[in-house]
């Protein structure tokens, strides 16, 4: 190279893609699927529930700054976060499920920024027109009044959605009607307004413009499902054997010319939100969302082929036609040692969890000895603990809870700021009292330093009990 050529760029402009419209069974099952997930996300946090005169009535809530989750009727305290835990185990064992069976189903059909993407890729063919029209206007260097107008329109609408889903999201994490008035009247606090605004930004880009990107260099599943896939699992794949060699049958082929099934007319490319070619075999960029198959199914009807020459397959059941072998049942990819596996764990952890949730108690108590001093010797010789107790009342109302001990019949309970054994515990509240035991002069015991003590805690409402197990210090005699 001499010294006045410049040196080869090593960085390649990305090349925006502008799919095609299809239609399909697919294709409308992601229409499906895109409805359901987004009317979950935005109509959640606006369901009632009735949750008492203290709490707001929401049936989904993240209440941080009571550090609680409620859930319909399910109530997640800060000590029960196993829940989450338990709930995101699932959730992973449930990815590895599905990508082992089906592949990546998870990223073409459900995957947040598949769907946010494909509501900002139908909001732009509403205003764009379809591919070759959006094809057209961006390669329309001039930017005169109609390519301007078009371009705003779309990106308030791209805003406007940002922007619902931002909101949407906050709504989450306070009563949703008395937000949504301090978000109008700006009368809300700054971080309701600074996530929002984040959220926004976010869904604009990530949505509109990064799209496939995202998919590609900022996911880390693309590279962490191949080991989560076998030559069982089933996934979008190319019948080479039946399309090979591709290209239409012209007057000009030589005498006894064989074509494959494939014409080449490259309408499984045009509609892939990736812009990959699945006839190259699996890519990585591949999220199985099997528009191709609706697009090289309308092909082959009007063509007069029979279908599936883009289809979901197992490489298997490929390497099996290629020899004239039939294939295996679908049910038999889908149900193999390895699903039954996932699924076994994850209904064991789904049961686990079902479990703890149906003996879970409404009234629970912690407690904490007091370590310095761990006792003390009052002027008449009795020894003297104490104790931080806390009591939980899991109840939408005030409850009576009443204490007592199990132990040395010669040791006596007091409460500290009552002369009596019981206390009102407000509503879904966690009060902590402060507690005493008293052994009288010679009654603890000589031959050890600590005593077994049992605290007992009553709900005088309903009878219902809960205990723990404690200690007692002091020489005794």
């Amino acid at each position: 190279m001499s010294e006045s050529e410049p040196a080869p760029s090593l960085y390649a402009a990305r090349e925006p893609i502008f799919p095609r419209r299809v239609s399909g069974p697919f294709r409308n099952l992601k229409w499906y699927i895109m409805a359901v997930t987004l009317g979950i996300y935005y109509l959640t946090p606006w369901i009632r529930w009735d949750r008492g005169p203290s709490l707001p009535d929401q049936a989904v809530l993240l209440d941080l700054a009571g550090r609680r989750f409620y859930f319909f009727w399910i109530e997640i305290w800060p000590h029960e976060f196993y829940f989450v835990a338990g709930l995101l185990i699932m959730a992973g064992l449930g990815l590895f499920l599905f990508t082992s069976a089906l592949g990546r189903v998870w990223c073409g059909y459900a995957c947040p920024q598949t769907v946010w993407t494909d509501l900002f890729i139908l909001v732009e063919r509403w205003i764009e027109g379809d591919r070759n029209a959006r094809l057209r206007l961006h390669r329309q260097k001039k930017m005169d009044f109609r390519k301007a107008r078009l371009r705003m329109t779309k990106w308030v609408a791209w805003f406007l959605i940002g922007l619902a889903t931002g909101g949407a999201w906050v709504f989450y994490f306070a009563d949703a009607p008395t937000l949504a008035y301090d978000l109008v009247t700006l009368n809300a606090h700054p971080i309701a307004y600074s996530t929002m605004l984040v959220l926004t930004a976010t869904t604009f880009l990530f949505g509109g413009f990064a799209r496939e990107q995202i998919c590609i260099y900022a996911c880390p599943w693309p590279r962490i499902q191949a080991a989560m896939m076998d030559e069982d699992t089933l996934t979008v794949g190319y019948r080479e054997w039946r399309g090979e060699p591709r290209g239409k049958a012209r007057k000009t082929d030589a005498p006894g010319t064989q074509h494959g099934d494939c014409i080449d007319c490259m309408a499984c490319v045009n509609v892939c939100p990736m812009g990959i070619d699945i006839r190259d075999g699996q890519q990585m960029e591949c999220i199985t969302c099997a528009l191709c198959i609706d697009a090289c199914d309308d092909v082959m009807a009007k063509i007069g082929k029979p279908r599936g020459l883009i289809d979901y397959m197992a490489a298997s059941d490929e390497a099996a036609e290629r020899e004239g072998k039939p294939s295996k049942n679908v049910w038999k990819h889908i149900f193999r040692p390895r699903t039954i596996m996932y699924t076994s764990l994850w209904s064991l952890v789904g049961v686990g969890l079902l479990f703890a949730l149906f003996i879970r108690a409404d009234i629970e108590l912690t407690v904490a000895p007091e370590r310095n001093p761990t006792y003390v010797t009052l002027s008449d010789g009795s020894i003297r603990n104490t104790y931080d107790v806390r009591l939980r009342n899991k109840h939408g109302e005030d409850r009576v809870f009443k204490l007592s001990i199990k132990g040395d019949p010669a040791m006596r309970l007091q409460l500290e700021g009552t002369v009596y054994h019981s206390v009102n515990v407000p509503a879904d509240t966690a009060l902590l009292q402060r507690v005493y035991i008293v052994s009288s002069k010679g009654s603890a015991p000589s031959h050890t330093d600590s005593t077994p003590v049992r605290i007992w805690v009553e709900d005088l409402i309903n009878g219902e009990r809960a205990y723990k197990d404690t200690s007692f210090n002091g020489k005794g005699n």
